[in-house]
């Protein structure tokens, strides 16, 4: 059982069916590896049951030597596998965020993505991914949106069961999260997230039961949050009930980091795994919770079957190159979503690559593209290629230009570009203990994540030592984030020393890491290097159950006059054929712990585009943004390109889409309003603890059509390179066959839509007109590939579920008989051929 695990219903296609077991064929290989698990447990005495469900460390699960089970390692890993250091020492592929992988709207990405995320996890000895990440859009002010597919639950469980069958494949374990209701981050440790069971059901349950049932997950991990008044980790009803009693999941079952509270509770309620460790609710107590006659030892043993069927053998799948990869799952997730022909001629998009053409870059994210969203999913890729990267490789030179033009960091953050840092741990006598490299200003140390011949007990100090070489001259900022007593110096001399005490922040992880303070500006000449040193003093934690450093140095290059930053962009653009804009969130605005307030832009990035769109007709604006964003100007420039945040090779993708070398090839896995005020969900903020959905159903999509309110680019929206017309829709049974025809000159991909919508009629069902519904809703999606001039055919099937609601009364799914437009589309609303069908 030493190997990487593997889940008992993962065998091959062709294995034959005994038995069934939850609703799922139990095969020869499963009973083998059953019975291998029932040997193992009779073998284990209650102290150590109980401890292998306990965190041993920050990622790990205790090894036991007697049945042969090494430790068991987990790893954030949604976009890129981090392993357990922070540190850049050991780089990992990253990929673009979830939202741009969801708007690729194909699942066979989605597992070309997991397979090559399982590679990573196996060179980095990560046995489980702590991913998917498959809550909802609810709302586009959730802060971790850009973590998460899709406003649609039957979209976010395709692109969830590809993602986790390509893991899988790999032989590493997933973990699909947050289970449930953990659609937004305020008080998001405790939040009564309140939900009637129809929109539990038929939305935020949805996609987590299509992945159980199509892809058997290993893992699942339950949220911090309660829903209907009980805590996720002991929510017995959803948990046992749900889950495991009528999905028949039987993989194990892991606490968000910190969430177990109970011992009791937690194991009764369906806990597995509490995690981190080294001290939990489970280990030792749960033990003594047995032998008092709390918890029977049965409960206990349920669990540690559940992580026993982890551990199996698995075969390694062959090598996939990531950087290609990575670059190919980025423009196909672009979605052009406005693309206009400029003075009558041809569309911005691609550029036109006659030789002499030149192109203005213009904004601060085109230079320091971000390429993922902050909180759990950050990991440290061996290169970054920003849109200034991949345009200098794939221009001739001096067809480009750049200029800051607008930059959306308003506050300092950890210091990155021109720095070359490292962390030096001493012990109270000055001596050193070890030390480690920094891929940014940020030091971020949990439970064993500490460089060689480094303990909290010796260490007394750190300090974050190196370089800056600055590439702008003029003021620049340098300031703190972190508890505890600091000292920092820049070019030798003490800027400041002090100490910064805790405030009153609301999240624990906030008030763990403080807030950002400025402490010192500094005069610095372009390309002058520079030391720099910020010294923290290590507390007393002795105490405390879960040891970790966590402090940055913070830096802010010099702020210049925001009018005269866009007055030079303006002449760029002029002196241009074609300007590029990229505007930007910051990770001040979209970051795991804090939802946003709004949707603008940050800084002067609005102003910027007017500015520029006015000097050049031939305006193209690419939005580096994991979540909707509200684009005032968008009818004034001839492109927009929404490219999310889009992995380390964003910038040559973004050079391959707009040059013409690939197709931008996403359709909007979530609606664009046309401005905050017309989002029909906003509420994120608990009243007396309590988040109430009282939206029901209409959340998304469904929202806009039931208010009779236009978005900016509806949900499914995307425009590629070519035009196809849809030449005919026939429904079968329940099979649509779509027939299209690419009538453009270019190769092209599109993605078939059909939805749903149930027809009124004279003669059609009572039990139908009785059922509020949302008035359509997405029932499945294909995508095709022709050349110019040819058809294909798409055979799309259309999924019972579908046709179904859950009944609240009798608390099981109901068909829904009656008449129902089949619309097959090219996004929602628009509807290019429909069929009648009759349930």
């Amino acid at each position: 059982m030493g190997a990487p695990p593997r889940h008992p219903h993962h065998t091959p296609p062709h294995a034959p069916a005994r038995t069934q077991r939850g609703g799922t064929a139990v095969t020869d290989a499963d009973q083998v590896r059953n019975d291998a698990v029932e040997a193992a447990l009779g073998k284990l005495d209650l102290d150590t049951k109980a401890r292998l469900l306990a965190g041993q460390d920050m990622w790990s699960l205790p090894a036991v030597p007697g049945i042969g089970l090494e430790s068991l390692v987990m790893s954030d890993g949604p976009i890129g596998v981090r392993g357990v250091r922070w540190t850049a020492d050991d780089p990992s592929i990253a990929l673009p965020s979830p939202t741009a992988l969801a708007a690729a709207w194909d699942p066979a990405l989605a597992r070309r993505a997991g397979r090559l995320l399982a590679q990573e996890a196996r060179r980095k000895g990560v046995h489980v991914l702590l991913a998917p990440t498959v809550n909802l859009h609810r709302s586009p002010l959730g802060g971790r949106h850009f973590e998460c597919y899709s406003e649609d639950p039957y979209l976010t469980g395709a692109i969830g069961t590809g993602y986790v069958n390509g893991v899988q494949d790999g032989g590493v374990g997933t973990t699909v999260k947050h289970f449930v209701g953990n659609d937004a981050e305020t008080e998001r440790f405790t939040v009564d997230s309140v939900i009637t069971p129809r929109p539990l059901r038929e939305l935020y349950l949805a996609p987590f039961e299509a992945i159980v049932a199509n892809a058997h997950p290993w893992g699942i991990m339950t949220a911090y949050n309660q829903v209907n008044g009980t805590t996720m980790s002991e929510h017995r009803y959803l948990v046992n009930e749900v889950l495991r009693g009528e999905w028949g999941f039987d993989g194990y079952n892991v606490s968000d980091w910190m969430a177990a509270r109970s011992t009791t509770g937690d194991i009764l309620g369906g806990l597995d795994v509490a995690m981190p460790g080294p001290q939990t609710v489970y280990g030792p107590a749960l033990a003594e919770a047995v032998r008092s006659g709390e918890v029977p030892e049965s409960a206990v043993d349920e669990a540690v079957r559940n992580v026993l069927r982890l551990a199996a053998v698995t075969e390694i799948p062959a090598p996939i190159d990531g950087q290609a990869l990575a670059r190919e799952i980025a423009a196909r997730g672009f979605v052009l979503v406005r693309n206009e022909t400029v003075s009558g001629e041809r569309p911005a998009l691609p550029l036109d690559a006659a030789p002499g053409r030149t192109v203005a870059l213009i904004g601060a994210a085109g230079r320091d593209a971000r390429v993922l969203g902050g909180g759990s999913a950050t990991v440290f890729p061996e290169r970054i290629v920003s849109p200034l990267d991949g345009l200098t490789a794939a221009l001739p030179e001096g067809a480009l230009t750049f200029t800051v033009g607008a930059d959306p960091s308003e506050e300092a953050g950890p210091a990155d570009k021109g720095f070359e840092l490292r962390a030096v741990c001493r012990d109270a006598s000055g001596a050193v203990l070890g030390e480690g490299s920094l891929p940014t200003g940020q030091v971020q140390w949990i439970g064993d994540d500490l460089p060689a011949g480094v303990s909290y007990e010796t260490m007394a100090s750190i300090e974050v030592t190196g370089t800056f070489v600055p590439r702008e001259s003029g003021e620049h900022t340098f300031g703190t984030r972190g508890l505890g007593a600091f000292a920092l110096a820049v070019g030798g001399e003490t800027r400041w020393e002090g100490v910064q005490a805790m405030g009153n922040e609301a999240d624990p992880f906030e008030a763990f890491f403080g807030a950002p303070s400025e402490r010192a500006r500094v005069g610095l000449t372009e390309g002058e290097a520079v030391e720099v040193s910020l010294t923290f003093q290590v507390p007393d934690m002795t105490t405390l159950p879960l040891k970790a450093i966590m402090f940055s140095l913070l830096h802010l290059g010099p702020r210049r006059d925001a009018d005269e930053l866009i007055a030079e962009a303006v002449a760029a653009a002029r002196a241009a054929d074609t300007a590029v804009v990229v505007v930007a969130t910051t990770e001040g605005v979209e970051s795991e712990g804090f939802d946003r307030r709004d949707l603008a832009l940050p800084g002067r990035q609005d102003d910027l585009v007017r500015a520029v769109a006015a000097a050049n007709p031939n305006t193209v604006v690419v939005v580096n943004a994991g979540s909707p964003v509200e684009l005032p100007w968008r009818d004034e420039v001839a492109a927009v390109l929404l490219t999310w945040f889009p992995g380390q090779e964003g910038g040559a993708a973004l050079a391959d889409v707009l040059l013409g070398h690939a197709e931008p090839g996403g359709r909007l896995p979530t609606t664009w309003p046309a401005r905050f005020a017309d989002a029909p969900v906003t509420e994120v903020v608990p009243t007396d603890g309590r988040l109430e959905y009282r939206e029901g159903l209409f959340i998304g999509y469904r929202a806009y059509e039931a208010q009779g309110v236009a978005p900016a680019f509806p949900f499914g929206h995307g425009l590629g390179y070519t035009d196809w017309a849809y030449e005919s829709l026939e429904v079968t049974g329940t099979t649509a066959r779509v027939r299209v025809t690419n009538t453009g000159t270019r190769p092209g991909r599109e993605v078939v839509q059909l939805y749903l919508a149930p027809v009124a009629t004279a003669s059609g069902s009572a039990q139908s007109a009785a059922v509020e519904r949302p008035a359509s809703w997405l029932a499945a999606f294909a995508g095709v590939a022709a050349g110019p001039g040819e058809s294909v055919e798409a055979e799309i099937a259309l999924p019972a579920r579908a046709f179904e609601i859950w009944d609240e009364e009798a608390r099981g799914w109901q068909r829904i008989g009656g008449a129902y437009e089949v619309r097959a589309s090219r996004a929602h609303g628009d509807t290019r051929l429909t069929a009648t069908l009759e349930v």
